[in-house]
C-alpha cells in the first residue's frame, strides 16, 4: 500500500462506491497475536511482565500463546489472501529484535518479520509495519521507561534496524499505535503495562513518545528509498461535551487538550498547546521537560496519519459522587488517566454498547475525518483500527454469526464514505481485527476479530463479518440494505 491519492469515484457509480485504489486492509498487534514469548531469543516486554502478575489481567490470560500467529502465519496470509485483503497493518516486537532494547539485533527475531514480509507480498497483500504497539523491552521500562528521555534514542536505534532490515520489501512504516495508551493508561491509570500510577511520569511519557516519534521519523527517512511513506497512528477522542453549558465546555476543552492535542500540537503543528501546559503546570515542569530543538524533531512531516476511532468520548464537568473513571472507556481504576481534568465526568453517548460497553456511534468517525481534513487539509487520512467486540460463539453448523459486527461495519464504513464525499482526504480503512487475539488487560475474553479463533485447537473460522468484508472489498463499495442504496 502506498497512500497515495486514490482516483475520484466516476459520477456513474453507486452512491456507496469507494474511490478506486481505496486501500482495504485488517490489522493485529504482536504481543496480541503472536504468541511464542519465549523463542528466537526473545525476552519479555512489559506486557510480559503486566500479564504475568496476579490481578493484572481478567483470569490470569497471558500473550504466551495469543494465536500462535508466529507459528501459523503462512495460514494467516493465507486466510488474508482468501478475503482479499489489500493490505495488513501488523506491529513488530520491539523485544523479538532487540531483546534488551540496544544494541544489535537478533537474526532469529528478524527472520521471523522477514518471512512474514515474504509471505504477504507473494499473496499479494501489502505490508505495513508498526514499530511499536505497547510492548516496551521490560529491560528499558527497568531503565526508566517512556518518561525517560533515554527511551526515546533507543527507539530511534530500533527503527533504524528495522528500516535497513526491511526498507526495500516495505513501504510504509507507522512508528507508533495509540501513544495516548502508552502513556496514560501505562503510566496513569495503570490499566495497562507497565501499570505505574504517576501522573508526572504520565506527561514525561507523552513527551518522549513524541520526541521517539520524531527522533524515528528522522532515522527512517536517512535509511528508506523516497518513495516510503512515514507515519503515526493517533486514538483521538472525538470529544462532545454533554450540555451546552461552559462548564461542560470546558470539560471537553480540557480532554480534548489532554487526549489529543498533547500529541497533535507538537507532531503536526510543531508546538504544545497553552492551555494544556496552563493545565497540567502543576505537575511537571514542561519548561525543563522540552528541550531546544525537541519540538523540530516532533514536527518532523509525515505522510499520512492513522486514525482509530472505536466510539466517542462525552465528558460534563464532574459533581459530587461522580470522577473520571465512570464510563471513560479505559477500564476501571481509582488512577484516573486524565492527568490534570480529575475533575472531568465521562458518560455514554447512548445505550447501544458493544461488548466492551462502548457506545455504538458512527456519526463520531465522521465528524473526526472531517474536522482533521478541515485542521490539516494537507495531509493525507488512513483510518488504521475501527472495529467492535461482540459474544461470539460457534453454531452447532460450525459457523459464527456475528450480524451485530456486519452492522457496526457497514455503518462506520458508510462514515469514512461520508467524510470522503464532504472533502475528507481518507486513503484506506483496516479492520481491527484479523484474528480474536489477547485484548490487554482483558484477557481472551474479548473476541475484536472478523476471524474467530479456537484457543483450544488455534483453529481458525471466519465469521459471517469477514465474509461481508470480503464482499466490500470485491465490490470496493458497500452493499444495499434492504435493497437500497446505504447513501
Amino acid at each position: 500500500m502506498t497512500a497515495v491519492r486514490p482516483e475520484a469515484t466516476p459520477l456513474s457509480a453507486p452512491a456507496t462506491s469507494f474511490p478506486q485504489g481505496f486501500t482495504w486492509g485488517a490489522a493485529t498487534a504482536a504481543y496480541q497475536v503472536e504468541g511464542a514469548a519465549t523463542e528466537g531469543g526473545r525476552t519479555p516486554s512489559i506486557w510480559d511482565t503486566y500479564s504475568h502478575t496476579p490481578g493484572r489481567v481478567r483470569n490470569g490470560d497471558t500473550g504466551d500463546i495469543a494465536a500462535d500467529h508466529y507459528h501459523r502465519y503462512r495460514d494467516d496470509v493465507a486466510l488474508m489472501k482468501d478475503l482479499g485483503l489489500k493490505a495488513y497493518r501488523f506491529s513488530i516486537s520491539w523485544s523479538r529484535v532487540q531483546p534488551t532494547g540496544r544494541g544489535p539485533a537478533v537474526e532469529r527475531g528478524l527472520d521471523f518479520y522477514r518471512r512474514l514480509t515474504d509471505e504477504l507480498l507473494e499473496a499479494g497483500v501489502t505490508p505495513v509495519a508498526t514499530l511499536y504497539h505497547w510492548d516496551l523491552p521490560q529491560e528499558l521500562e527497568d531503565a526508566g521507561g517512556w518518561p525517560h528521555r533515554d527511551t526515546a534514542y533507543r527507539f530511534a536505534e530500533y527503527a533504524d534496524i528495522m528500516a535497513r532490515t526491511l526498507g526495500d520489501r516495505i513501504g510504509v512504516w507507522t512508528t507508533l499505535n495509540e501513544p495516548w495508551c502508552s502513556a496514560f493508561l501505562g503510566y496513569g491509570s495503570g490499566v495497562h503495562a507497565p501499570g505505574r500510577t504517576d501522573p508526572a511520569a504520565t506527561l514525561r511519557a507523552a513527551h518522549h513518545l513524541n520526541l521517539a516519534h520524531g527522533q524515528a521519523i528522522g532515522a527512517l527517512r536517512a535509511v528508506l528509498p523516497a518513495s516510503a511513506q512515514t507515519s503515526i497512528t493517533l486514538n483521538l477522542h472525538q470529544v462532545r461535551p454533554l450540555t451546552d453549558s461552559a462548564d461542560d465546555a470546558e470539560a471537553a476543552r480540557r480532554i480534548d487538550a489532554v487526549g489529543n492535542r498533547v500529541f497533535t500540537g507538537p507532531i503536526l503543528d510543531g508546538a504544545y498547546p497553552e492551555d494544556l501546559l496552563e493545565d497540567t503546570a502543576h505537575i511537571v515542569d514542561w519548561g525543563s521537560l522540552v528541550h531546544d530543538g525537541d519540538l523540530a524533531e516532533i514536527s518532523r512531516p509525515i505522510d499520512v496519519l492513522g486514525v482509530n476511532y472505536y466510539s466517542p468520548t462525552v465528558v460534563s464537568l464532574a459533581t459530587e459522587g461522580v470522577g473520571t473513571t465512570k464510563n471513560d472507556g479505559h477500564g476501571a481504576s481509582e488512577h484516573s488517566p486524565w492527568t490534570g481534568s480529575d475533575h472531568v465526568a465521562f458518560h455514554l453517548a447512548n445505550d447501544n454498547l458493544t461488548a466492551m460497553n462502548w457506545a455504538i456511534d458512527p456519526s463520531g468517525l465522521h465528524t473526526l475525518l472531517t474536522d482533521l481534513s478541515k485542521s490539516h487539509p494537507e495531509l493525507p487520512l488512513m483510518v488504521t483500527e475501527n472495529g467492535a467486540a461482540f459474544d461470539d460463539y460457534i453454531s452447532p453448523e460450525g459457523v459464527v454469526n456475528d450480524p451485530q459486527r456486519i452492522a457496526y461495519l457497514h455503518a462506520h464504513l458508510d462514515a469514512v464514505r461520508r467524510a470522503i464525499a464532504d472533502g475528507a482526504d481518507v486513503r484506506g480503512y483496516f479492520l481491527w481485527s484479523l484474528l480474536d487475539n489477547f485484548e490487554w488487560s482483558y484477557g481472551y475474553s474479548k473476541r475484536f476479530g472478523t476471524v474467530y479463533v479456537d484457543y483450544s485447537t488455534q483453529r481458525r473460522i471466519p465469521k459471517a463479518s469477514a465474509h461481508w468484508y470480503a464482499d466490500v472489498i470485491r465490490r470496493n463499495a458497500l452493499p444495499a440494505v434492504d435493497g437500497q442504496n446505504n447513501g
